[in-house]
């Protein structure tokens, strides 16, 4: 729902701008291109609200957030460690199955242009020696279940720690390569050189430099889909996948869009509304990198074990700077003293969110009702406190006043 409404809200903008230019410049093409695919973009958004809503899919019952190498992992190494506890309550081809899954899903960095020639080592390497330390845990257990002595018990322990440690060692090099790709990429475009190219050469009419630097941010676009799927498989947690898959799309749309806005103004050079239309669609281009940075700051805070990602985030209403229908809102500077009070009540919610995290985890059933509310509360309050430092994803005191709200009820 999140991903829908942040597509419908920076469309509405784009919208009027393409409109007008598809108006004021009837016979023209790329106009026409633009605006169709401003209108195709928000029939999709709208589509995915009424699935939601209506809580079917009719283009694919099955359709579902694909499966990532962490996830996939996560169910591994929880199997694996379940032959503890029971050593018949899966089969062998499961396990094997599961395995060839996530090394099927590295071959995305494998085979990737993008991936460093150290690290595709790596990968290679490590998803060898999974399948060895798999065959080995295969063969004690097999052992194990036709005779359950001390000594075959201590050979299935090693056989469990080292398959576990194997693909946790995996889990960091996929991490490790996603992240450095994606912060060397996002330093790297966050001049904006390409856009602010289009934005000068379409004004002066020069349709070969035009098509020279569509040709540039085509390729930038390519570098930030892949960026996306890599990260989409690191992401750690489902909210944080469905806002790779949202920025991988987004990417993938406004790049065409981009180039079609850049062509019209080409072609029209003292036309202010087509200059009008090509700056919002670089905002817009300009406004995902910035997300982008955030994005990849939470995906290293939820694999380092610290609370960068929270539930809750993405049901939260964040009207941006696109948003028609809500009056800006003034900002307020506050005195030394109110701020110390803020800083010292977020302190006091850090607090509180850290005595509820040691009181759930004490919970045996992690799946209970009670727990999960539990949960859901200190991750909304432990959110409201890095709006304390600056950090997070809430922006404004609207977002903090929703959040509030959000605990209240």
């Amino acid at each position: 729902m999140a991903a829908s409404r942040a597509v419908l809200e920076k469309c509405t903008m784009m919208l009027l701008t393409a409109s007008k230019t598809c108006l004021r410049h009837p016979d023209c093409e790329s106009a026409r291109i633009n605006k169709d695919g401003v209108f195709h973009r928000m029939r999709l958004a709208l589509e995915q609200v009424i699935e939601i809503v209506t809580d079917s899919r009719p283009n694919g019952e099955n359709e579902m957030v694909p499966i990532s190498i962490y996830s996939g992992i996560k169910e591994f190494k929880n199997k694996v460690e379940g032959l503890r506890e029971n050593l018949y309550f899966l089969s062998k081809e499961n396990l094997s199955t599961m395995l060839e899954v996530i090394l099927e899903h590295t071959e995305d960095f494998t085979d990737s242009a993008y991936t460093s020639h150290e690290h595709r080592e790596h990968i290679l390497e490590l998803s060898k020696q999974a399948k060895m330390e798999l065959e080995q845990l295969v063969s004690v257990w097999m052992q194990a279940q036709n005779q359950k002595t001390k000594d075959l018990m201590e050979d299935l322990e090693v056989a469990i720690l080292k398959t576990c440690q194997c693909m946790n060692e995996l889990k960091r090099e996929v991490h490790s390569a996603a992240t450095s790709l994606a912060a060397d990429l996002l330093k790297y475009h966050m001049d904006h050189m390409v856009l602010k190219a289009l934005k000068i050469t379409g004004v002066e009419g020069n349709l070969e430099a035009v098509a020279e630097y569509t040709c540039k941010l085509s390729e930038q676009k390519e570098q930030l889909v892949e960026m996306c799927r890599l990260l989409r498989h690191v992401s750690g947690t489902e909210p944080l996948e469905i806002t790779c898959i949202h920025a991988e799309d987004t990417f993938q749309v406004t790049g065409p869009q981009i180039i079609s806005a850049a062509e019209t103004l080409a072609l029209h050079p003292s036309s202010k509304i087509a200059k009008e239309n090509l700056d919002v669609f670089c905002e817009a281009w300009e406004s995902q990198l910035s997300d982008m940075s955030m994005l990849l700051r939470e995906i290293n805070d939820v694999f380092e074990g610290r609370r960068g990602e929270k539930r809750v985030y993405l049901s939260l209403p964040r009207p941006g700077k696109h948003n028609a229908n809500l009056k800006a809102l003034k900002p307020v500077k506050l005195d030394t003293e109110e701020q110390a009070k803020i800083a010292k009540l977020g302190l006091e919610l850090h607090l509180l969110t850290s005595d509820v995290d040691s009181e759930t985890e004490k919970w045996e059933d992690q799946e209970n009702e009670i727990v999960q509310h539990g949960q859901g509360m200190s991750s909304m309050a432990y959110s409201m406190y890095l709006f304390t430092r600056g950090e997070g994803l809430l922006k404004t005191t609207q977002d903090l006043f929703h959040q509030a709200e959000v605990i209240h009820f």
